[in-house]
C-alpha cells in the first residue's frame, strides 16, 4: 500500500530527528511548499558549539525541568528555528510545516508534540501556513498556524485572563 503524501513528508521529518543531539528529546522538521522541500532542521547546538550528547550532559535534565519551561538554560537550536533559519521568507509563505518528536532514551514519539511558544512566533513570522504534527507511525495532528494568531498564548496572564 502507498503511503499518504502527508505521512510521507511526516518520514523524512523522522530521519532527519535521527541527526538530533539532544540527551531528552529529539525532533525533525522539514518545510514544504508546492510538493517541494524547501528545508530541513533538527536539534543542536549552535553551530561550532558543543553538542549535549558530546558533552554528556543536558543542565534541564539535572535540574529536573519540566517540559515546556526553562528553554533558556537549554544549549539547543530546536528543529522548526533550524527549518526556517535554512530557508528563505519567501519559500516558506504559505509552507507547510511536518514536525516528528522522539523521546531520546526510549525512542517513543513524544505525547502531545507542538511548537513552543518561541518556535511558534517564528513559525507564524514565516509565514508557514500549517504543521503536520506525528502522534504515531500513521496518525498526525494539523495544526492551521493562524489559529496561533488568534489564540495568543502570549497574553494569558498578563492581561487578565
Amino acid at each position: 500500500m502507498r503511503t499518504d503524501k502527508i505521512n510521507y513528508y511526516l518520514d523524512i521529518a523522522e530521519t532527519v530527528l535521527e541527526r538530533g543531539t539532544c540527551l531528552r528529546r529529539n525532533y525533525g522538521a522539514i518545510i514544504v511548499k508546492n510538493d517541494a522541500i524547501i528545508s530541513t532542521g533538527y536539534v543542536g547546538a549552535p553551530r561550532g558549539r558543543q553538542n549535549c550528547i558530546d558533552m554528556g550532559v543536558c543542565v534541564r535534565e539535572n535540574l529536573r525541568v519540566p517540559r515546556g519551561e526553562r528553554y533558556e538554560l537549554c544549549r539547543s537550536v530546536h528543529a522548526e528555528q533550524n527549518a526556517i533559519i535554512n530557508a528563505a521568507r519567501e519559500d516558506m509563505i504559505g509552507a507547510a510545516m511536518f514536525l516528528v518528536g522522539r523521546d531520546a532514551k526510549t525512542g517513543a514519539y513524544v505525547e502531545n508534540a507542538c511548537a513552543c511558544s518561541l518556535c511558534k512566533r517564528m513559525i507564524i513570522n514565516a509565514g508557514i501556513e500549517k504543521l503536520f504534527i506525528r502522534n504515531s507511525k500513521t496518525q498526525y495532528t494539523t495544526v492551521m498556524v493562524s489559529d496561533w494568531v488568534v489564540n495568543d498564548e502570549s497574553v494569558e496572564g498578563v492581561m487578565g485572563y
